[in-house]
């Protein structure tokens, strides 16, 4: 992802890779989604439909790709900086990757999912940014989503988590309203309801006998998404 390149090129050559792996993109035709990846540019909170709009300086995109292989899904985002970007934005795509560093290290077997929740809150509100309630992580296997649900906000769920689950950790964070937003007419693009930019990252989590495995991470084993 660079400056003047599309999000429509990006899709294009994702399905490539995927296809020439002997993989399938998770999303396409998911309930009918038309695309093979999630672009989310700037204040597109997610589900953003790859287009023919060039990339600009300073744009903040989040990339969202889910792939199927071998009878079961994967699911990771990033978020890609466009050219020079303003060091509010910077800001606010490092604390989201902080606040997804901090709730996988805090996962393992018998620990309560609701710190997931905790710590991804209060972390960002260290930092005077909020997180969107609705949008949940999810368990994920051979099916795109599955039960539990992971929720991002210090809500009081009651389930624990146990060796063998395997889910996704992907809050949305934003300096605006996190209350509410908006679906455009395609269905599937959600936007902020104040035009404030969004962040997110995301990895596929598996819990363990001794700790957890984020089964997306780079091949060096770093923590990248």
């Amino acid at each position: 992802a660079k400056e003047g390149v599309t999000t429509e090129e990006i899709d294009s050559k994702c399905f490539d890779y995927i296809i020439e792996h002997n993989a399938y993109p998770s999303p396409l035709q998911y309930k009918g989604f038309p695309k093979s990846i999630c672009t989310s540019v700037n204040d597109i909170i997610c589900h953003g439909i790859p287009d023919d709009r060039p990339l600009q300086n300073g744009d903040i995109v989040n990339l969202d790709v889910s792939v199927y292989l071998n009878g079961y899904h994967g699911d990771t985002s990033t978020m890609v900086a466009i050219g020079e970007v303003d060091t509010e934005s910077q800001k606010l795509m490092e604390v989201s990757k902080e606040c997804l560093k901090l709730a996988i290290e805090a996962c393992g077997p018998k620990e309560p999912f609701a710190q997931v929740g905790l710590i991804i809150e209060g972390t960002a509100a260290d930092h005077e940014i909020g997180v969107f309630r609705d949008f949940v992580g999810h368990g994920i296997g051979t099916e795109f989503h599955e039960p539990p649900a992971v929720v991002h906000r210090a809500i009081g769920v009651p389930w624990v988590m146990k060796p063998g689950m395997i889910f996704t950790i992907e809050p949305v964070l934003s300096r605006g309203n996190v209350d509410g937003y908006n679906i455009w007419e395609d269905g599937w693009t959600i936007n902020t309801l104040d035009g404030e930019w969004t962040a997110q990252y995301e990895h596929t989590v598996l819990i363990t006998e001794t700790g957890h495995e984020i089964l997306t991470a780079s091949p060096t084993g770093e923590f990248t998404s």
